[in-house]
């Protein structure tokens, strides 16, 4: 259900994401719904049911958009938001940086220093294809960019 739902949200974000051109002028109404082209059953929602009447709504009744996402990872088992801590056992370095995954063209990167906890945190922007060194430590950090390359310029 969940990769499911993950594979009918995808093409419609992107294709907006790489639409979105703003206009003052055109005004026109947005559908989120994702069209079925072959037929079968329709993808699971991204809005949930909402509750009988009467009756309070659990978490997965009310929960829309990338929470309901989230609740519905969580019970497949898949982490949808990779919240695990970045490479800290070593320094990173302009020939071997440390890499930051991403699906965007930047990312907010926090250093807490080489060891671990050397410093406080301080964070910084990285970007796509510019490496980025920490102030206190100077570890050296790369962004690994994982997304499709054809939408990196539609980042606003």
């Amino acid at each position: 259900m969940f990769k499911t739902a993950v594979r009918a949200a995808r093409p419609g974000a992107l294709a907006v994401r790489a639409s979105a051109k703003p206009s003052s002028s055109s005004v026109r109404a947005f559908s989120s719904s994702v069209r079925v082209l072959s037929g079968g059953p329709p993808p699971p929602s991204l809005v949930g049911p909402g509750a009988k009447p009467g009756t309070v709504p659990t978490d997965l009744e009310q929960a829309t958009g990338l929470e309901r996402l989230q609740l519905l990872g969580e019970l497949e088992g898949v982490n949808v938001f990779d919240d695990s801590g970045l490479d800290a056992s070593r320094l990173g370095t302009k020939a071997n940086p440390v890499l930051v995954p991403s699906f965007d063209v930047e990312r907010i990167v926090g250093c807490s220093g080489v060891p671990a906890d050397s410093h406080d945190v301080l964070w910084f922007t990285l970007k796509k294809d510019k490496q980025a060194r920490c102030t206190e430590c100077g570890s050296v950090y790369a962004l690994d960019y994982q997304g499709e390359e054809h939408h990196a310029e539609h980042h606003h």
